[in-house]
């Protein structure tokens, strides 16, 4: 039977960026589902809508769950940044056959402000009110939080598809201790499927140091990997094939495990 593999893209996101791994799983055999978040799809040139700005990250696995249970089986989650924690929160609901989370934000309990994320959101940070509003970073701290090991025009060609992100989401990611709803929380005792976790080793926004306290969080069910010469955009930085040949290899080795 083919396997689906639903990819959830991260902040300032939209399906478009997962074209490389869907090209990549779709040529191995498996069917690959790429939602765009609620309140993405827009111009990245327009306003964005003010409501943006206070959607919170269960708005976003709320709306991702109700499309997993429209599919026949559960899919593979396959989760980047902050997809990579909605891929979390779905699996702790019981959604997900495997987990497959790329330079993922941490769940609450993790702290994850160090100086290099503190730097890639200052932008947002120095605006008062940024928690209720709908933000996005300019370009140069777009590049030094996650695009240094791309080209110029490939930086460029990339940011010009951003568009805004949720003030609320970023904040519940960030300063969980000050949210009440406990919205980025995931209970790890109820992950019981695989998990690989894969980190970059220069990533800035997502520290590799950070990665590793989650892959740590799922104790035995769960892979962590670091690829060297990798930042935060490992969906398309050069060398992205040696890290879709490494997560199809591990996919087929927990399929054929599960299988048994």
């Amino acid at each position: 039977m083919t396997q689906t593999i639903m990819m959830i893209h991260g902040m300032w996101g939209n399906s478009w960026y997962w074209g490389n791994y869907k090209q990549f799983f779709e040529s191995k055999g498996y069917r690959c589902i790429t939602p765009t978040l609620r309140l993405h799809d827009i111009d990245p040139k327009s306003e964005p809508p003010p409501e943006l700005g206070t959607t919170s990250l269960l708005d976003y696995a709320d709306d991702l769950e109700k499309e997993i249970r429209k599919l026949d089986s559960l899919p593979i989650l396959m989760g980047h940044s902050m997809g990579g924690l909605l891929a979390q929160i779905l699996g702790s609901r019981g959604l997900a056959k495997t987990l497959v989370l790329l330079t993922p934000a941490s769940p609450r309990g993790i702290i994850a402000l160090k100086p290099s994320v503190i730097k890639s959101f200052m932008s947002v940070l120095l605006k008062w009110g940024f928690w209720r509003n709908p933000m996005r970073q300019p370009f140069r701290e777009a590049v030094y939080s996650m695009m240094h090991l791309l080209s110029e025009q490939e930086q460029r060609e990339i940011y010009e598809h951003f568009v805004y992100e949720s003030g609320r989401a970023a904040s519940e990611i960030g300063f969980w201790l000050l949210d009440p709803g406990k919205a980025s929380y995931v209970d790890e005792s109820k992950v019981a499927c695989p998990v690989l976790v894969i980190a970059g080793a220069e990533d800035r926004i997502t520290p590799a140091s950070v990665v590793r306290k989650i892959a740590a969080k799922y104790g035995a069910v769960s892979t962590y990997k670091e690829f060297k010469g990798h930042a935060h955009w490992v969906v398309g930085e050069p060398g992205w094939e040696d890290i879709t040949q490494y997560i199809y290899d591990w996919l087929e080795l927990k399929r054929r495990t599960q299988d048994k």
